[in-house]
């Protein structure tokens, strides 16, 4: 942040999509409070040990022979057992590594976009494996099957792809006849899950070569590894489609015009210019970068730097923080009344998430004597914390979080 001009609305933009400043902000929050300075939270750190072992039985149980794969959509994409990724490779049939690359990443790309919290009433029945999938896991295999189906695609002759036209073209019916909502089978967000793939739509068609001559999400592949790199690092994607897509989230959160994504107010935080009282956290471009790294791997590239990510402020992360008595919220009402995601108290809840993470981590490698290289963060998350969150919730509230949330979608 030393080297951008924060008084300036594209600096501070700028400032704000780095995950240092997310990590900084994150862990100043924490010590105000642990300080017992916040009027939000309290901090038992004598939960934490348990928390991590919870955390490692949970990934015993999952991955026995502590093989554990990054925390991605690809995972969803496995639901019940199913390897929907070697379908698609089927349907691609003999391409290029480079044109497989990019199918996989318009597919994870429009995929993550669609994947905030489904609601505990929706769910989706796969026709082929007469299974029926809900939450996360749902709506990663209702959005493989649209996408197969061509409905983010504009040319029926090659429906495997996602492009401007066809992302412009997605309607809350059509993307609501995809998912098989109905009436007795509602999912929170469908206005703005459309919403936003339009959105994306608008800035693929506005600029074109954002994503590398190609025009579609894919073209990041081009964009960042070109003809020669056998590379990358995992912050230069997550900055790639931050400098992108920057203009597809909601404006509400914005400086002088300049859109922030998923950065929010607190009275708390501090920081230069004008980032001072801005939270920035970037989970959905996060988790999409995480989403992102099997493509490239798969195609010969290599990703370095993984923990340069930070974890994810979601409710799975931040309910197991709750759950396991980490986090103690202090307003008298915090579970009983239904919160906004701009509320300084939800913001706070998810900072503290990003920084707990970090200190969750080294003792959940401890726990199974893993070391960082073979524990990254990103796979502590899918062993792991986001598992260990969900069990809770399943055990204490028959899986609902630990929190009410209006979300238009795009956050949560």
């Amino acid at each position: 942040m030393a080297d951008t001009d924060t008084t300036t609305a594209a600096g501070a933009a700028q400032a704000l999509r780095a995950t240092t400043a997310i990590r900084e902000r994150a862990h100043a929050l924490l010590a105000l409070a642990r300080r017992g300075e916040s009027a939000f939270f309290a901090i038992h750190d004598g939960a934490l040990p348990e928390a991590a072992r919870t955390v490692a039985e949970v990934t015993r149980s999952r991955y026995p022979d502590l093989r554990i794969p990054y925390h991605s959509r690809w995972r969803h994409f496995e639901a019940g057992g199913v390897d929907r990724a070697g379908q698609l490779d089927v349907l691609l049939g003999a391409v290029p590594a480079a044109a497989r690359a990019r199918a996989q990443i318009d597919l994870a790309l429009v995929s993550v976009l669609l994947d905030a919290g489904a609601g505990a009433a929706w769910g989706y029945q796969e026709a082929g494996s007469g299974q029926r999938f809900t939450r996360s896991e749902g709506l990663g295999v209702a959005s493989f099957h649209a996408f197969v189906a061509g409905l983010f695609s504009s040319d029926p002759e090659q429906p495997l792809r996602a492009d401007a036209a066809g992302l412009r073209a997605v309607t809350a019916e059509r993307l609501g006849a995809a998912f098989q909502v109905g009436a007795d089978n509602p999912l929170i967000g469908l206005e703005g899950r459309a919403a936003l793939l339009r959105r994306l739509g608008e800035v693929l068609a506005a600029q074109p070569g954002s994503f590398g001559p190609l025009g579609r999400p894919g073209g990041l592949f081009d964009a960042l590894v070109g003809t020669e790199r056998r590379a990358i690092e995992a912050h230069d994607v997550l900055q790639a489609l931050l400098d992108t897509l920057s203009d597809i989230w909601p404006a509400q959160n914005a400086i002088d015009g300049v859109s922030l994504g998923d950065c929010w107010p607190h009275p708390a935080v501090a920081g230069p210019g004008l980032t001072r009282g801005w939270m920035p956290f970037h989970k959905l471009s996060q988790w999409l970068t995480y989403s992102l790294l099997e493509p490239f791997e798969w195609a010969g590239v290599a990703v370095q730097g993984l923990d340069a990510l930070t974890g994810l402020p979601e409710y799975r992360n931040g309910g197991l923080l709750l759950d396991a008595g980490v986090l103690q919220p202090l307003p008298p009402d915090a579970t009983t009344r239904t919160w906004q995601v701009g509320d300084p108290f939800i913001v706070e809840w998810r900072a503290l998430t990003v920084a707990l993470l970090d200190e969750l981590a080294p003792l959940v490698r401890g726990e199974l004597r893993l070391t960082p290289e073979r524990l990254p963060l990103a796979c502590v998350l899918e062993g792991g914390t986001w598992a260990a969150g969900r069990v809770l919730a399943q055990r204490l509230r028959g899986g609902l979080p630990p929190l009410a949330i209006d979300s238009d979608g795009t956050v949560f």
